[in-house]
């Protein structure tokens, strides 16, 4: 109640013609008093509100503020500070909103507070109490105030759920790419005796620089007892040296869990790697369930898949009591692992081939043609996925970059000048365009031929003479002059138009982004005769990629359909085709007779393939690359496609590959040898 002053009172009575304007003034002044002294800072639930905002801003000073005495005895504002603030932004907490009950009274507020973790939404229920000093409302504040459950001497624990990132596989289950176990070699500083003998042991075992491993060795957080890593390597990698690194004291080999890759250099150009994820990175996908510290695919099918593969770590936040033990879980968001992908990628074809073609620079496709399964992907030489994910060195990043076989490079995504591989397309070509008739004889022309004066000096040359000029003794005999005549007939508009229609200038529909194939720089049009002429054996401008001629040769076995490869594995498979009645079906099957021949025949170019028990199907192909017509000194790419041609096999396959620098090596001879063993153990399996 609200007094009101002597001399008011007596002024009142005094002047009875005014009393009733003076007590209304005087109502007014009190019910205004009232309200002021009622509100101060604010009533409860303002007061209330404004610390929860505190919270949102992280302005912990403030909130601080807003505590009644007692409770600024009870605790310190920096302990206040470090404790409110480790529990919010530890949590993630964000979206606070307080709801306070409008039925609450006096100095008790019951509320209902609701906030956004890195766990999910958390809400509760719960009563604040306050104390009124002098006209301001002060909150009380103890632990419960954070979470209700929550005392004094509890903690608040934020506990990561680690998703697994999803597993590549091939199609007989056999790992590419997953989880496995990586060596962490580091020191003990406690256990060392020579320090500076210690480091230079090891830096010459790890191919380490000596100032980085000491450096390592003087970060701030380092004590004796510590174990300092210094550098991942796999177990394989590490089981080579292990004899040797813990003779040095001081050295200790944990296991750890990592991205492995089994087959190393055998399929790393296909698989790809995965790394740290960069801030760039983390910028773009931070809405995609990626944090920092996450790994991420790089290149090969670890960047292709990243979508299906990525995996989403969760939390849980839980309220610990003073032993340590869970107590309350606030909230938990699953982890979700990702996904494990299974290919059509057959790994011990990928070995063979890799074994086989390790020490050249080649790049090989196989593929069934029935179905488009790529079976293997390979380039060689290559590096070892495992190292740049354990973190490769500058000097060895360096060493792959200069390397002039460039390991890095991976070569069946590019494409290359086919040679007389390309023989067998030319020859479809012609039949399209009813301009080649394959009993035709286009005469005998000895080992070189022009057309005419009007070609200067230039001539075709060819390795073989043989009678009867027709299209199946031309590819016996791999004819150069045959087919560039073949290409004058067909003449360069229809050539072109064949060639579009063949896939040329265009992407190719697969998994994996491969260069576009050309039938010229300008993928428009042929301008010379002697460009057409040289475009008939696979010269000219003519550049092929091995997936896309793997994909044309594949209408030879599918009455003149190109099948369209693919890489994920279907338990049963069903074709799809990139060009629909590429050739007719009897085109296409008068091609594959022809290409029979080039194996059985004992003059065949391919003949050195020939398998017993197993029909197959090829052509050879020796493409030269040098800087001038009149350029002697320049190198070969030798190339064999090889399928099997029987009616009745029951896992066809088609195998295209390319070696470079075959020139004083047997040209296409070198590649048919090399592909042998690859022959003999997919028919052996």
């Amino acid at each position: 109640m609200m007094l009101i002053p002597e001399d008011q009172e007596q002024e009142v009575f005094m002047k009875k013609t005014g009393i009733f304007i003076l007590g209304a003034a005087a109502a007014l002044g009190i019910a205004a008093y009232a309200l002021w002294n009622y509100f101060g800072t604010g009533r409860p639930g303002d007061v209330l509100s404004e610390y929860v905002s505190c919270i949102e801003k992280k302005d912990y000073g403030t909130m601080y503020g807003l505590l009644d005495k007692g409770s600024q005895k009870e605790i310190s504002k920096k302990e206040f500070i470090q404790r409110n603030q480790k529990i919010y932004q530890g949590i993630g907490a964000k979206n606070m909103k307080v709801t306070v009950d409008k039925d609450s009274e006096g100095d008790k507020v019951s509320y209902r507070m609701s906030m956004d973790t890195i766990a999910g939404r958390i809400s509760f229920d719960h009563q604040a109490h306050f104390e009124k000093e002098g006209r301001d409302y002060r909150l009380k504040w103890d632990d419960s105030l954070i979470f209700p459950d929550m005392e004094f001497t509890d903690k608040v624990r934020v506990t990561k759920l680690k998703g697994n990132r999803g597993a590549i596989y091939d199609r007989n289950g056999k790992m590419l790419a997953g989880k496995g176990k990586a060596a962490s070699v580091g020191l003990v500083p406690g256990k060392i005796k020579d320090r500076k003998a210690s480091i230079s042991g090891l830096a010459k075992l790890l191919g380490m620089k000596e100032e980085d491993i000491d450096k390592k060795l003087h970060a701030s957080w380092v004590a004796e007892d510590s174990f300092v890593p210094v550098k991942k390597m796999t177990s394989a990698g590490e089981a080579k040296i292990e004899k040797k690194l813990l003779k040095i004291p001081g050295v200790l080999v944990s296991s750890e869990d990592s991205r492995v890759y089994p087959y190393g250099k055998k399929a790393s150009h296909l698989t790809g790697y995965v790394q740290e994820i960069s801030a760039e990175e983390l910028e773009k996908k931070k809405d995609q369930g990626y944090e920092q510290g996450q790994l991420v695919g790089k290149s090969g099918l670890e960047v292709l898949y990243e979508e299906r593969l990525h995996e989403t770590d969760g939390y849980k936040i839980s309220i610990l009591n003073e032993d340590g033990r869970e107590k309350k879980v606030l909230a938990v968001k699953r982890e979700k692992n990702g996904e494990d992908i299974y290919t059509t990628i057959d790994a011990r074809l990928q070995e063979k081939i890799y074994d086989q073609y390790k020490d050249d620079k080649s790049c090989s496709v196989m593929m069934n043609p029935k179905t488009g399964e790529v079976l293997a992907l390979v380039s060689t030489p290559a590096y070892d996925s495992n190292d740049f994910v354990l973190g490769i060195p500058a000097d060895q990043w360096e060493e792959l970059n200069k390397d002039k076989a460039k390991p890095l490079y991976n070569r069946f995504r590019q494409k290359w000048a086919p040679g007389s591989s390309f023989k067998p397309v030319v020859a479809g070509m012609g039949m399209n365009t009813g301009k080649l008739k394959p009993n035709e004889d286009f005469g005998y022309s000895g080992l070189s031929w022009q057309k005419d004066n009007s070609w200067g000096s230039y001539k075709v040359t060819t390795l073989h003479t043989y009678e009867n000029a027709v299209l199946e003794n031309a590819l016996i005999y791999s004819d150069n002059i045959y087919f560039a005549k073949a290409a004058l007939k067909i003449g360069a508009k229809d050539y072109a138009a064949q060639a579009k229609h063949l896939g040329f200038g265009q992407e190719l529909p697969f998994d994996i982004k491969m260069a576009v194939s050309q039938f010229s720089n300008n993928q428009k049009s042929i301008d010379s005769e002697v460009q057409l002429a040289d475009s008939g054996y696979g010269q000219g401008q003519v550049l092929v990629n091995p997936v896309h001629l793997a994909s044309i040769y594949s209408a030879f076995v599918n009455k003149g359909s190109m099948v369209r490869p693919y890489l994920l594995y279907k338990k049963k498979p069903e074709p799809e085709y990139w060009m629909k009645d590429a050739f007719s079906e009897k085109t296409a099957e008068i091609i594959k007779k022809d290409l029979i021949q080039v194996i059985e025949h004992p003059d065949g170019t391919g003949h050195g393939a020939r398998t017993p028990g197993v029909k197959l199907a090829g052509k050879t192909g020796t493409a030269e690359i040098k800087a001038s017509k009149s350029d002697t000194s320049g190198t070969e790419l030798g190339w064999f496609g090889v399928f099997t041609a029987g009616k009745r096999e029951k896992e066809p396959w088609l195998l295209i590959t390319m070696a470079e620098d075959v020139k004083e090596r047997g040209g296409s001879g070198y590649v048919v040898r090399k592909t042998l063993p690859v022959i003999k153990a997919k028919e052996n399996e």
